[in-house]
């Protein structure tokens, strides 16, 4: 048979019948929609905070005291810095500070601004951020979620936080975070360390915990082994092992809805089958007047094939590209707080336009495989009964 008059016959066809494809596209595309939606977004925030781990140090250290971290001793940075293979070592005070009336938290916290390193970083965060104007006086960056509960409850230009020795202090607010990055920064106010350290009641020679890189990756281990010998009450945590736990929390979520994708697709694909095995009528005459015209068991069975691939190609591109729309243009409304969870301050998350082909792929391999064959099978059963039969 010629190309031309096959392709033209499936134009036809597909036109004529597409009353009877809308239901099977409508939830495919349903089904496309939903697992893409949770791929981009997965995808996404773990490209996100994964980037800014990068940046993170390879070690954070931290005094603990019956099993719970207390404040660490600035002393032991000296201690440290004496270890072979350590670098950019710094120090960091932060902590929750809560919003009394409304039970709402902030994640303050404190940096050294004469540490080159960290001036960097934040100068790269905030463009056009003057420093001498912001040491200046007591300052602070606020993320977009604090400034907005901020300015709700009339605190426009300062805050006034209430230390705990029961004296206020008075911080002005210098500029406001970027929004992108309001999903790690959005509830967080940065500070000089030493006003944070008031704000928090440590003393000169406290901090929260402190933090190093070592270039050498052969040598973390020895690293972590002299850590625990010079000091018994001390907690290290690698970025390794952040890194795992954000790849398992992801990976968890993720495969939790694949997990309940493959349970739809085969009960679609059940439904699917018994539907073309109960072929109608006007169905089985149409395949049993192209075989008496002619037409053999591979040009019924490629008809098919072409027919419903259309529909599969179809009802994929509509599917990946609503999903792409609805994580990537308009933030996943709803989605989003499955993976962020119960947010602390409201959170206008942007997320990170993230596309992995290869998985893309596979979900189509598990989507369309499934639907060819629940349709090919029954189309064969037909196609190989004698034409007579076939259009009784």
């Amino acid at each position: 048979m010629k190309n031309s008059a096959f392709f033209h016959f499936l134009t036809l066809l597909l036109f004529k019948q597409k009353s009877k494809h809308i239901g099977a596209v409508l939830i495919s595309v349903v089904i496309i929609f939903l697992l893409s939606a949770v791929l981009f977004l997965s995808a996404s925030l773990e490209h996100t905070l994964l980037h800014t781990l990068k940046a993170e140090h390879d070690f954070t250290v931290m005094k603990v005291q019956g099993g719970r971290a207390v404040n660490t001793p600035v002393s032991w940075q000296e201690n440290i810095m004496e270890m072979n293979g350590v670098t950019h070592l710094s120090a960091r005070v932060y902590g929750r500070y809560f919003f009394t009336p409304r039970e709402t938290s902030f994640l303050v916290v404190g940096i050294d601004f004469f540490d080159e390193q960290s001036t960097q970083v934040l100068q790269k965060v905030v463009s056009g951020l003057d420093l001498k104007q912001f040491l200046a006086s007591d300052n602070m960056l606020v993320g977009e979620g604090v400034k907005q509960f901020l300015e709700a409850h009339y605190f426009s230009k300062d805050f006034t936080f209430k230390t705990p020795s029961g004296t206020f202090k008075k911080v002005g607010i210098y500029a406001t975070l970027p929004k992108e990055t309001n999903l790690l920064g959005n509830d967080m106010i940065i500070m000089p360390i030493d006003l944070a350290r008031e704000i928090f009641g440590l003393s000169e020679d406290e901090v929260t915990d402190i933090t190093f890189n070592v270039p050498n990756d052969a040598e973390w281990d020895n690293i972590i082994t002299k850590l625990h010998l010079m000091f018994y009450d001390v907690r290290v945590i690698e970025k390794r092992e952040m890194k795992k736990a954000y790849e398992n929390l992801f990976n968890y979520k993720g495969g939790l809805f694949l997990v309940l994708y493959l349970i739809t697709i085969v009960t679609f694909m059940l439904i699917l089958y018994q539907r073309y095995t109960m072929v109608y009528s006007t169905e089985r005459k149409e395949i049993g007047i192209l075989r008496a015209v002619g037409w053999s068991i591979q040009d019924v069975l490629r008809l098919k094939f072409y027919e419903n691939l259309t529909i599969v190609i179809v009802s994929f591109t509509l599917g990946v590209l609503m999903a792409y729309l609805y994580v990537f243009v308009w933030d996943a409304p709803l989605l989003n707080r499955i993976f962020l969870g119960g947010a602390n301050l409201p959170n206008n998350v942007t997320f990170v336009p993230v596309v992995e082909f290869g998985l893309l792929g596979s979900v189509f391999l598990f989507y369309a495989v499934p639907f060819l064959a629940a349709v090919l099978i029954p189309a064969w059963k037909i196609a190989v009964t004698p034409p007579k039969e076939a259009m009784l």
